[in-house]
């Protein structure tokens, strides 16, 4: 049997992958479903990181799962709030700056970072990412958690701007399985949410059904 000591023992992690990549007229955002305990124990294999703030606004997080729920739970409250004393549906970049505003007021508590990924009518797809500290950055496609590691050179070679979404899918997907693949803390489903203009579709692929390559 294994002791831990008090410094080795360690909340939920939502020890992971995360992605979210724009392609022409959408944005794809999506993880594995794997939370651990210390990096080594699966606690669970179906967990859903991707998360909605709003209609068209999306969320993936990584880090300390209790954190990232109630910052997630918090940033739902906000956006509400704003989207009713605007009359209007609320901007991305809004979201994005929801969450930011509580990681950094909480830096010294929170150990969790998001991407934040929607279509809005003034900017089109948009992915924004809030790290660990509060600092808020637009990117084109990002990754996060500790599958990332293994697929940065996956993901510096093979996303193109203004994709189809068809290849902005197959992209993602083909990302979260090489973590999947390498990353002890990640695996189960992958869950995938497509959203544009015209409204969100969600895709899950079972373990078994996702792309195997030459090292499997």
């Amino acid at each position: 049997e294994k002791h831990y000591t008090d410094s080795q023992v360690k909340g939920v992690s939502t020890g992971t992958t995360i992605i979210a990549a724009v392609f022409d007229g959408g944005v794809v955002i999506g993880s594995d479903s794997r939370a651990s305990i210390g990096g080594e124990y699966v606690s669970s294999k179906t967990i859903n990181k991707v998360i909605q703030v709003h209609d068209r606004i999306f969320c993936c997080m990584a880090g300390s799962l209790a954190d990232a729920q109630a910052v997630i739970k918090t940033a739902k409250f906000h956006l509400s709030f704003h989207s009713v004393q605007m009359g209007d549906l609320p901007l991305v970049m809004a979201a994005a700056s929801v969450l930011k505003e509580l990681c950094y007021k909480n830096k010294e508590e929170l150990q969790a970072g998001f991407m934040t990924a929607g279509w809005d009518r003034k900017k089109g797809p948009q992915v924004y990412v809030v790290s660990l500290g509060g600092m808020l950055v637009s990117q084109s496609v990002t990754i996060g958690g500790s599958g990332s590691t293994y697929i940065y050179g996956y993901v510096d070679a093979k996303y193109k701007p203004n994709m189809t979404r068809g290849e902005c899918l197959q992209f993602a997907t083909n990302a979260l399985a090489l973590a999947m693949g390498r990353d002890n803390v990640s695996g189960g489903v992958a869950h995938l949410v497509v959203v544009t203009e015209k409204g969100v579709e969600h895709v899950v692929i079972p373990g078994d059904k996702l792309p195997k390559f030459n090292d499997e």
